[in-house]
């Protein structure tokens, strides 16, 4: 059995996730710089089996798809060129930013940590994928 990877794709950052190689638990990796991204998903695969990605889908309130899922798809074709043999997910990723900040208070982080982009979408990429495997 291989991990699960999640990405909380953003046109600056991009938030991973994975579980552990049985599939149960959820945790932040690391965000990369989006630029990055494909680099470090080759070195990454390399170093672990992942079974399937899970990228995150943007959606507005009403369900229609976000303005950011343009981006979305470019990377998406990209990567199945790249990986043909990686199986990609999605999962629906509302309020995921506001749920990470949330958690964020609850655990005592200080206001100026929870500044910091960076860790809000790798909390946020851990959502992702709790949502996901909450949903199997």
């Amino acid at each position: 059995m291989g991990r699960l990877l999640a990405l909380d794709y953003g046109k600056v950052r991009t938030g991973i996730a994975v579980t552990d190689e049985i599939q149960l638990i959820a945790s932040g990796l690391t965000t990369v710089e989006t630029p990055q991204l494909m680099d470090f998903l080759k070195t990454y695969f390399l170093q672990e089996k992942v079974e399937c990605v899970i990228i995150g889908e943007p959606k507005q309130m009403d369900g229609s798809v976000s303005e950011s899922e343009v981006l979305i798809q470019k990377f998406l074709n990209k990567f199945t060129k790249q990986f043909p043999n990686i199986p990609l997910e999605r999962q629906d990723e509302r309020f995921t930013s506001k749920m990470a900040v949330q958690s964020m208070i609850a655990s005592g982080v200080k206001k100026k940590q929870r500044q910091n982009k960076a860790l809000v979408d790798e909390i946020s990429a851990t959502i992702i994928l709790q949502a996901y495997l909450d949903r199997r």
